[in-house]
């Protein structure tokens, strides 16, 4: 009976050259909270939620998209998307976000503050068609459902290809350390949309969000003593392109109330 000793080095002489030949692949060395896919694919936690949101879809002949949930704490949430769209080159695909789950019941004028940070970065932007954005809902009733409001407020942090906000520049601005390009109009279903698009790109922002509702308050008579705070997210609006990769590695928000 051959030895144990003979045997290890007889089954080391069979299995070296196998595995060299086809070494075994890697793992991605990113492991995530959750994987979304669906066109609705959402997850929430540490007062924080993330959604796939893959809403305009449809308008795409092709096509796919798929979030993914890196980290999350009380102090924030990182998370990825990877998309690849095509057709339908006017239509917003997606708006793959996480965001604040706002506590209901406050009208802007009464927040005393919505200070955030975030970090991000596409791996590629050759050929794609998107923004990098905050997005801000309010409506006069409380409880409104997050797919609507009266108004919405973004701010657009970097814009790739030639997509531009509804409704026309209408000042320029300087909020929050940074300037901007100021867009006002409205959608087909009358909701009147502010836009603040950096005239420079801006990878890391902080600030106070109350400024730029101050700005609007000011400047167009948003009536922020009756208007209710209902979304405060951050993503980005895909058109198409792709593949790529957008990575938030750091998304925090809070509301002084």
């Amino acid at each position: 009976m051959p030895s144990t000793n003979l045997l290890y080095h007889l089954l080391l002489a069979v299995l070296i050259p196998i595995t060299t030949a086809f070494p075994i692949p890697l793992l991605h060395p990113r492991q995530s909270v959750a994987t979304l896919c669906s066109e609705t694919g959402y997850w929430s936690g540490s007062g924080y939620e993330v959604n796939n949101n893959n809403w305009g879809a449809s308008s795409a002949t092709s096509g796919s998209q798929c979030t993914y949930v890196d980290s999350a704490s009380s102090s924030g949430v990182a998370w990825h998307t990877t998309w690849t769209w095509e057709g339908g080159e006017t239509d917003v695909k997606s708006f793959a976000y996480s965001g604040l789950q706002v506590e209901r019941g406050h009208t802007i004028a009464a927040i005393g503050g919505l200070e955030t940070e975030v970090k991000w970065a596409y791996n590629t932007t050759e050929g794609v068609r998107a923004n990098v954005a905050y997005d801000f809902f309010t409506d006069e009733d409380p409880e409104r459902e997050t797919t609507g409001g009266d108004y919405e407020l973004m701010l657009w942090l970097a814009k790739y290809g030639d997509i531009q906000p509804i409704g026309s520049t209408d000042a320029s601005a300087t909020l929050a350390g940074h300037d901007w390009d100021y867009y006002v109009g409205n959608k087909s279903d009358g909701m009147r949309v502010y836009s603040f698009v950096a005239i420079s790109q801006i990878d890391s922002f902080s600030g106070d969000i109350k400024e730029f509702f101050d700005y609007v308050t000011d400047h167009d008579g948003f009536p922020a003593e009756t208007q209710n705070l209902i979304v405060f997210d951050f993503g980005s609006e895909a058109f198409t392109g792709g593949p790529t990769e957008l990575t938030v590695s750091s998304f925090t928000a809070s509301m002084d109330t």
